[in-house]
């Protein structure tokens, strides 16, 4: 007898071994034709997998995340069996499923077209709706080596070839496709109806520039048409929203091939930049943080030190002087323990809470390089608190209600949060990481607040927690971070004395609210699609008349508004009014002030709303205390 009991607690047994999809079909129809797949005691397998012993088993279906997974790399296998369908020549790689859908390298001897992608897609359609089973077979190393190179798949058989002695080599087929995976994957092509193939990009092979360069072919794959197609309506706000194409049509910033991964910030961006810099200054001031400013260019022989030339030297741009090799910081850690280090520190000294808004750079691959949301040379909020052991704990609580209440003003309140462990490759002993990630998890056990474990993804130095927000568009957003360092302080010299006059190394946390400065504010664009509430609007009001009479009363209310700190632009073109109403609503502007000479005689102003709202006619000191409540208050919609 083989007992298989369900995640629901129930069992149920068989005469003798039965496999996955059997097991499926006697729980009822309904969920025999949804799987896909079978957790046996918490391996994923296919639906032919055979149980033969007892067992803990639940069933996967395209509702579950693993589910989507599978049907996401199976629909990789689909589009390289219709590729190789269509171009018998092209040789296949790698095809991993990712975020949202997957991908499939291909080397052949031209460049794929949209044209090829539409052929692509409409053969993954065919070979869909013939429901071809997809069957696993197992294959010696040596064998399967030979066999893939018989068909002119050298690049599998040299994957083949890297895979230690005695690892079971895997293999799928569906009608005449063969390829290389440990799976699971869904038993039929029929499972396999909702994509749609994205765009081709390049890729080296094994991500290494001395290699070939690849088409990587990428696409998207649902369980539902509803998913599929939410999805793709995401993907077109998205694009309306890309805060690339805002900063050029709203004059915010600029990136150019001379400066790979800068900003060129426009006065309207650096205004915004400015707005987001003094918020973050004010929370350091209300929160006991000591702004400073450490140097941007520091020896060699203390990045050796503090651990970062030797896990991070790739990512550091570096120069000589002298006869002196010099980086530019990649982070401010090691220059604020510096600051720690000038002075002699009690424990009464401690939590010292010290910030900066510290400009960094990085060696970033160009091909990673992406607008704003990923630069070589960027400004974090960064900040770092000495602490005592016992006092890790409450600084962490605290942290994280700071955390909240900044993003709530920035109108973000769908935060996630996670817990990211010790990698492999790290600094210190397993104790003090204990220790570490244990204080991590207990702030978050004492505020209540649920939380994701992520294995080894913790920094070289120690564990961190890391906050993601959701934006409007349902995209996640990593950004605050806070890390638990024992290691980095005391590596750098840095030491306190204690209540009982000896000398202690302290705690280090470092942490970030906004991250880089750039990123943010590209979210920022994106989330708002230029439209920023009042109090972050570049330009917060615009001034515009009617004729050339009332420009002196324009000139006027716009000192009245930039004296009460309001950042204010005029409109004094020879222009018809309508076609300046239309050309300032374009620049996404709260307030429009439209003024003819009725106003004018009457000192009033007649106010419109960004989106075409009319307030009509009011008082100009009305429409001021209108606008100074609304940026006292931060509100997120307008009057």
């Amino acid at each position: 007898m083989v007992a298989i009991t369900l995640p629901d607690g129930s069992k149920r047994e068989f005469e003798g071994p039965v496999t996955v999809a059997e097991l499926a079909a006697s729980i009822g129809a309904g969920l025999a034709k949804a799987a896909l797949a079978g957790r046996v005691n918490g391996r994923l397998v296919d639906l032919s997998h055979v149980i033969d012993a007892d067992a803990d088993v639940s069933i996967v279906t395209g509702r579950d995340p693993e589910g989507l997974e599978i049907i996401r790399h199976s629909t990789a296998h689909l589009m390289a069996q219709a590729v190789k369908e269509l171009y018998p020549d092209a040789q296949v790689t790698i095809g991993p499923s990712i975020e949202n859908g997957f991908y499939y390298d291909f080397s052949y001897s031209r460049p794929f077209t949209p044209e090829d992608l539409e052929k692509i897609e409409a053969r993954m359609d065919e070979l869909a709706k013939k429901d071809i089973p997809v069957v696993r077979e197992e294959m010696d190393r040596t064998a399967a080596v030979e066999f893939f190179k018989g068909l002119g798949e050298h690049y599998k058989a040299e994957i083949i070839e890297a895979i230690p002695e005695g690892e079971v080599i895997s293999l799928y087929r569906q009608g005449d496709f063969v390829d290389l995976c440990r799976g699971p994957h869904v038993p039929s092509t029929g499972k396999l109806k909702v994509h749609k193939l994205m765009k081709v990009a390049g890729a080296y092979w094994r991500g290494d520039s001395k290699n070939e360069m690849l088409q990587r072919i990428y696409g998207t794959a649902w369980a539902t048409k509803d998913e599929q197609a939410a999805y793709l309506h995401m993907l077109e706000e998205a694009e309306k929203r890309d805060h690339r194409r805002l900063g050029r049509e709203l004059d915010l910033f600029h990136i150019q091939d001379e400066a790979p991964g800068m900003i060129f910030w426009h006065a309207k961006g650096w205004a915004l930049w400015q707005v987001v810099e003094q918020y973050m200054r004010r929370v350091y001031q209300d929160n006991g943080y000591q702004e400073v400013k450490a140097p941007q260019l520091l020896d060699r022989s203390l990045w050796e030190r503090s651990g970062h030339w030797a896990k991070y030297r790739d990512n550091m741009f570096t120069t000589e002087s002298e006869n002196r090799y010099y980086a530019l910081k990649p982070m401010n850690c090691p220059g604020h323990i510096q600051i720690f280090n000038s002075a002699l520190r009690s424990y009464r000294d401690l939590p010292l809470r010290i910030g900066e808004f510290g400009q960094c750079h990085r060696n970033e691959p160009s091909g990673s390089l992406h607008g704003m949301m990923r630069v070589r040379g960027f400004t974090q909020d960064d900040g770092h608190i000495f602490c005592t052991e016992d006092q890790i704990l409450k600084e962490c609580e605290d942290y994280t209600r700071l955390v909240q209440k900044v993003y709530k003003d920035f109108g973000f309140t769908e935060i996630a949060y996670k817990v990211a462990t010790r990698p492999e490759m790290r600094i210190g002993e397993d104790a003090v990481w204990d220790k570490a990630e244990s204080a991590l998890m207990q702030s978050f056990d004492a505020l209540g607040i649920k939380y994701e474990v992520l294995e080894g993804e913790g920094a070289f130095y120690g564990p961190k927690i890391e906050y993601h927000l959701k934006d409007c568009l349902g995209r996640s957003w990593q950004c605050g971070t806070i890390q638990v360092d024992f290691q980095m302080p005391g590596r750098l010299g840095a030491e306190y004395v204690a209540e009982d006059n000896t000398r202690k190394v302290p705690v280090m946390l470092h942490r970030a609210i906004l991250g880089s400065l750039e990123r943010w504010i590209g979210m920022l664009i994106e989330e708002f699609a230029g439209a920023f509430p009042l109090w972050l609007a570049p330009v917060q009001v615009a001034v515009a008349n009617i004729t050339d009479g009332q420009a002196d009363y324009v000139k006027e209310l716009a000192k009245k508004l930039h004296e009460a700190d309001i950042r204010v632009q005029t409109d004094l073109r020879g222009e018809k009014i309508n076609y300046k109403i239309r050309e300032l609503s374009l620049q996404k502007i709260p307030y429009i002030l439209v003024v003819g000479e009725k106003e004018k005689q009457a000192g009033t102003v007649s106010v419109r709303v960004r989106g075409g709202k009319d307030l009509g006619v009011m008082t100009f000191d009305d429409f001021l205390a209108l606008v100074r409540r609304e940026v006292a208050e931060r509100a997120m919609t307008l009057a």
